[in-house]
């Protein structure tokens, strides 16, 4: 049995099999316990052994497997408890040399020296199987309403941001010679920013598509908010022709998400909220998430960016970055206005023309020139998810890609308007930032199962 199963059996069972490692031995006159854990949940399993049954290789740490009886245990705390009849001991474990010491909680700031074992760590513990939820359920979210997973490639030489921070693919010592005059790839190739423009492609196809995998930013930023390597959700949908149909999924898919996080991962989110996140307020983080997923709509807290700024500019808090129509919203802006909205998530629309990538579709207003595109906000976080319309007419499109000399590199773009163009849109949204949401956690690099290349420390 698994750990988990174990603890939620109903009836005894005869002849089980656990196997796990030990995180606490204690070892009384009479009796022997031990509590054993395998990951598969948060709380331990309680052995019960005979003292004879004791060696020197049962220490905190140790691989072990126990075979016995599992029956009800007497005490409050637990369901059922195993009584031993063997422990063999698979995997031995100094624990004096162990860097997670026993009935210590560590530090995150500590456990992040230790990428190799800081998995089993009850907080890195609780983050992964909260992780593995989460993941399931975007996945079970986008095939249960129709979707098409689609792997869009990990290479490619698409900038599709704009903003050219780009690992760019280099060939090992051994290959250089014979790559000094050409590219591997003929031209330059870089790790994949955003799925997007490779999921407008099957949009052409398929009414919805989403991916869900890893994207790269070289952004050589130290802060507790970027991460080298991130995972994102990303989704397209044919055939919409208004904001809200994408507004609308965003919400949709973040309700979802957290309802079986909080419905399956009861445990592991309250060890994040009781002791990662202590300075944080209950009722800040449990309590909305509880009732926007369940009574309150984000779509009834919308504004312009307009609107934003003119809040930005009014408001009593003195900003590092001068809030200003055309210029871009700043984490601190991100905040006030989710503050100024009652810390509810928000969504904020109509950004100005010359502020985003040449995909959003254009409003054609004037003389605030803006394009159909959104962000939502989230307390604590800021920027969630960013989304927009995008444009299939054409002739804007063509326009603005030469006007951006980019007419060229994005010639296959155009077909795609030029062969069954159809009104169309999507969004993105990353995963880490969600985590960091629904967690309280401060620290991006927290919630990523490996902090081999988040400056802080390599495996």
């Amino acid at each position: 049995l698994r750990v988990r199963e174990a603890l939620r059996a109903s009836e005894p069972v005869e002849q089980v099999k656990v196997q796990g490692w030990v995180r606490s031995v204690r070892s009384q006159k009479e009796v022997l316990f031990l509590h054993i854990n395998d990951g598969s949940s948060l709380e331990s399993l309680q052995i019960v052994a005979d003292p004879s049954l004791e060696n020197r290789d049962l220490t905190f740490g140790s691989a072990v497997e126990v075979q016995g009886k599992l029956v009800k245990s007497p005490h409050k705390m637990q369901n059922m408890e195993l009584k031993a009849e063997t422990i063999r001991v698979v995997g031995p474990c100094d624990a004096l040399l162990f860097p997670l010491k026993i009935k210590e909680r560590h530090p995150l700031e500590y456990v992040r020296q230790f990428p190799h074992l800081r998995c089993r760590n009850n907080t890195l513990g609780s983050l992964l199987r909260i992780r593995s939820e989460a993941t399931a359920s975007i996945h079970s979210f986008f095939q249960d309403n129709g979707y098409v997973h689609i792997h869009t490639p990990i290479i490619t030489s698409n900038d599709c941001e704009g903003a050219g921070e780009l690992f760019q693919i280099g060939v090992s010592n051994e290959a250089k010679e014979s790559a000094e005059k050409t590219h591997f790839f003929n031209v330059p190739a870089f790790l994949t920013v955003s799925g997007q423009l490779h999921l407008e492609v099957m949009a052409g196809a398929f009414m919805h598509v989403f991916t869900f995998g890893p994207t790269f930013r070289a952004e050589n930023s130290q802060s507790r908010r970027h991460l080298a390597e991130f995972y994102m959700v990303e989704a397209e949908l044919s055939f919409t022709e208004s904001l809200v149909d994408i507004m609308q999924v965003m919400e949709d898919l973040f309700k979802t998400v957290t309802s079986t996080v909080l419905s399956k991962c009861p445990h592991d989110v309250e060890l994040f909220h009781k002791y990662i996140a202590p300075g944080q307020k209950p009722e800040n983080f449990v309590v909305p998430l509880i009732v926007i997923f369940k009574t309150f709509s984000f779509l009834l807290c919308s504004i312009s960016y307009s609107e934003a700024v003119e809040i930005l500019k009014q408001a009593s808090q003195a900003f590092t970055f001068k809030p200003e129509w055309g210029c871009d919203l700043q984490t601190e802006h991100e905040k006030y206005l989710v503050k100024h909205c009652g810390e509810v998530p928000v969504f904020v629309i109509n950004y100005p023309y010359d502020l985003k990538p040449f995909y959003m579709r254009d409003n054609e207003d004037g003389p605030q020139h803006t394009v159909a595109a959104v962000d939502l906000l989230v307390p604590g976080v800021g920027e969630l998810c960013g989304g927009s319309l995008r444009e299939e007419r054409l002739s804007f499109l063509e326009s603005r890609l030469q006007r951006l000399g980019l007419a060229d590199t994005y010639q296959w773009y155009l077909d795609l308007r030029k062969f069954g163009s159809v009104p169309h849109g999507g969004f993105g949204m990353g995963f880490e930032r969600y985590l960091q949401y629904i967690l309280g956690v401060d620290n991006i690099k927290d919630v990523i199962p490996f902090p081999r290349f988040s400056h802080s420390c390599l495996l």
